[in-house]
């Protein structure tokens, strides 16, 4: 926040870019009881568990409603797209009671990404030293029919599938983004903090093969809202010493520069109707990648892509789809790509059949006298 500040009253043009061309929200810290937790018994005798937690005994990162789970038992079912959506997945019921077990942090982070249409994210974390990225859920094998023979060690609960999102070329493109411009993240020789090095000497991985587990804020983000959302993990060591603070800036400083400059990249544009007219909650759909996202409450929206040509169309309901092919270069800067649809008539026409019970409406046949009950059913139809 310094950094911004400063760098933007001395006339850093970079800098003065970025902040004026982009809604840029920071939070300190999600868990202000842990890190109190943690500071109060400093780098020196503090361990890696010591201020995960909130006061309540949360652990806010795995807090979120796992929704990749109910998204994969409605592919499995066939319920996806024409009853489940491939995106913005509701939240449960029994999520949302007040007697459900949610922290009061995490209730507040989601009704703020409900508030604000975020395109990309990350959170900042420690205890290793890489970029994760969803899916964070391993999914579960899918059943496999009686009559079919299994192996010995095809076992549902030990052998998960590694599922990787629609979206996951670009969020390599995002992990690395952040990952190569580290000063020291890809230097996995040393190998990993705890272990190996499970990022094939990237300092990358997909959460699912690193650590899997469910109800991740990236999971939740990425299927609830039209934001990308990593995990970035800065060191080995969970609370740092106050000198070791300097060089970890310097570490980080380009990379967090250069992962906010990625939000820029790939297409974004309006969605009204024939007399200028913004519409919200439109979906934009692009081909290729089975993930849509929606129209902000003023028509506008942003879409993350890696270079390439695209097929994309906007529907929204009541209205004609619109289709183009929209470019997406490899400097930055995104493609403008609007859309302007026209009102449709199955809208009325639903209405209509909605109100025969959908059934055939019976044709009036020329020449031949109607009853009188036909008579009165036409009147009241019309």
């Amino acid at each position: 926040m310094q950094f911004l500040c400063k760098e933007y009253q001395d006339g850093n043009p970079r800098v003065r870019s970025l902040v004026t061309e982009t809604r840029i929200h920071l939070v300190p810290s999600l868990n202000p009881d842990g890190y109190e937790l943690a500071r109060e018994a400093g780098s020196e005798l503090g361990n890696w568990a010591l201020g995960h937690w909130t006061e309540e005994g949360y652990d806010l990162f795995e807090n979120f409603p796992d929704l990749a789970s109910a998204l994969w038992a409605a592919e499995e079912r066939r319920l996806v797209p024409h009853k489940f959506p491939n995106h913005h997945v509701p939240i449960p019921e029994h999520y949302l009671a007040e007697d459900a077990t949610v922290a009061v942090e995490t209730r507040a982070v989601m009704a703020w990404m409900d508030k604000n249409p975020f395109v990309l994210g990350a959170n900042l974390q420690g205890g290793e030293k890489l970029v994760s990225y969803p899916f964070d859920t391993a999914r579960p094998r899918s059943q496999v029919p009686a009559a079919a023979p299994r192996s010995p060690d095809d076992y549902e609960d030990d052998n998960p599938e590694l599922q990787e999102t629609p979206d996951h070329a670009i969020f390599r493109w995002l992990a690395i983004a952040y990952a190569s411009a580290h000063l020291t993240m890809t230097e996995t020789f040393r190998g990993g903090c705890h272990t190996q090095d499970m990022t094939d000497a990237m300092g990358i991985v997909q959460g699912a093969k690193w650590h899997p587990r469910a109800g991740t804020m990236n999971d939740f983000s990425y299927l609830h809202t039209n934001c990308l959302e990593l995990s970035i993990y800065l060191g080995c060591d969970k609370f740092p010493h106050e000198s070791e603070l300097q060089q970890e800036w310097e570490n980080n400083k380009e990379s967090l520069l250069t992962f906010m400059e990625q939000v820029h990249r790939g297409i974004k544009g309006l969605v009204t109707d024939q007399q200028g007219e913004p519409i919200a909650n439109a979906t934009i759909v692009v081909g290729g990648i089975n993930h849509n996202i929606k129209t902000a409450s003023g028509g506008d929206y942003w879409r993350i892509l890696n270079p390439g040509e695209y097929r994309v169309s906007a529907r929204a309901e009541g209205y004609n789809p619109s289709v183009k092919t929209c470019s997406v270069f490899y400097d930055i800067g995104a493609t403008q790509c609007n859309f302007v649809l026209s009102r449709s008539n199955w809208k009325r026409i639903r209405e209509i059949m909605a109100m025969n019970g959908n059934r055939p409406i019976r044709r009036v046949v020329p020449g031949r006298p109607m009853t009188p009950r036909e008579r009165m059913r036409l009147r009241m139809r019309l």
